[in-house]
């Protein structure tokens, strides 16, 4: 992976000083700056030749150019890049090869320089890869195995109103399901987006979404009115971790790209949800994703067999259960006891399994906390 080129030799300099320092890894280094150990260790060999001179760029230019790119082809290039001025120079060549066949077309290192020459490439800053979690997250595996639900941040419209996007999307193919162009993030807003991608698209098996309302609560189970709707309709819900939104990581990528439909806003609601709805359209099925290999996500999306319901199902809890009905404080009785287990399922039945630790408790199919042997207090699950 190359250096960015506008701030290459301040990279190298910081690269070589935390190299020197001993403090982190050089696999950790080489990570942190997108580059191979191989290149670290060639960028150290000629500081140590030459001292900072030797992290200046040296000329690969050949004295002949025997594969300049034709004329015709710098134009659609440009031309492209002018009509989609997010797109890098990889989806620009998909779709050129896309469009016009006939033509060779060249490298998009090639294409990165034409458009560079153009003054059409802005610099991008560095962006350090932030560390993975081990295990929890469900890996999708097909498409609607995993849903990602977030809110991006908040615009002012044209007539001083609010708009805060839902965005929906199918983590294994990034089909975008849904983008809204709600005033907040509340439940009441929300729903409404989801039942129709529901009833369009069918279930998933598993929504992931982050810590905050409306998808879940600073509760011991962390359930809301939303989640809890999720499970009732035999969605898992997954969190990711607080502070962590890389761990929902396509749709945070995503977010940024759907600024090229926020800026500047349009004047009110609804000319900003057509504008969404164009931008979903485009995205869906026009729009090559280098993760597909330059494809667009609807060649890779079907919809789910498992239709929304028109009743929400009973659960169906073992006989060997205790069952307890959750009372509107949140609360349920048990062994002369009284445990709080969540307000958000005030007025549902939670099965009482007694285990080695106390008490698990379920819903539906979910497990939602222990209860202590004492049976006083419910705590979270465990991870494991």
């Amino acid at each position: 992976m190359p250096w960015l080129e506008s701030s290459a030799m301040d990279d190298r300099v910081r690269f070589v000083a935390e190299w020197l320092s001993g403090d982190v890894s050089k696999t950790e280094l080489c990570a942190a700056y997108g580059i191979s150990r191989q290149v670290g260790y060639k960028w150290l060999a000629r500081y140590e030749a030459e001292g900072p001179a030797g992290l200046v760029d040296r000329s690969r230019a050949p004295h002949v150019h025997g594969r300049a790119v034709g004329e015709e082809l710098v134009d659609k290039i440009v031309a492209l890049r002018r009509a989609r001025p997010t797109w890098g120079p990889r989806k620009i060549i998909a779709k050129l090869e896309q469009q016009h066949p006939d033509l060779v077309w060249p490298a998009h290192s090639t294409a990165h320089e034409i458009l560079k020459r153009e003054g059409l490439v802005s610099a991008r800053r560095l962006r350090r890869r932030a560390p993975v979690r081990p295990g929890a997250l469900t890996i999708a595996q097909a498409p609607n195995h995993v849903w990602a639900v977030d809110h991006k941040g908040w615009i002012t419209l044209g007539n001083r109103t609010r708009c805060e996007p839902l965005t929906l999307a199918d983590t294994y193919s990034r089909f975008l399901l849904a983008i809204s162009a709600g005033s907040g993030t509340g439940q009441v807003l929300t729903r409404p987006v989801m039942e129709r991608a529901f009833e369009t698209y069918g279930l998933p098996l598993v929504i992931r979404s982050d810590n905050g309302s409306p998808f879940a609560t600073a509760s011991t189970t962390g359930l809301s009115a939303l989640s809890v709707w999720w499970i009732k309709l035999g969605i898992h819900p997954e969190r990711i971790l607080p502070g962590r939104p890389q761990e929902n990581g396509r749709l945070e990528r995503f977010h940024r790209t759907l600024l090229e439909a926020m800026r500047p806003p349009c004047a009110n609601a609804d000319a900003q949800a057509r504008r969404f709805d164009a931008f979903r359209h485009d995205y869906n099925h026009n729009r090559p994703h280098q993760a597909l290999g330059q494809i667009a996500p609807a060649s890779f999306y079907t919809s789910s067999p498992r239709q929304m319901p028109r009743r929400l199902p009973e659960p169906d809890y073992p006989s060997s259960h205790a069952i307890r009905k959750v009372r509107s404080n949140g609360e349920i009785k048990l062994g002369g006891n009284l445990v709080h287990i969540s307000s958000a399922l005030a007025g549902e039945p939670v099965a009482i399994e007694q285990i080695e630790q106390g008490w698990r408790v379920w819903f539906y199919k979910e497990p939602i906390g222990v209860i202590d042997r004492h049976g006083k207090k419910l705590s979270a699950i465990q991870p494991g």
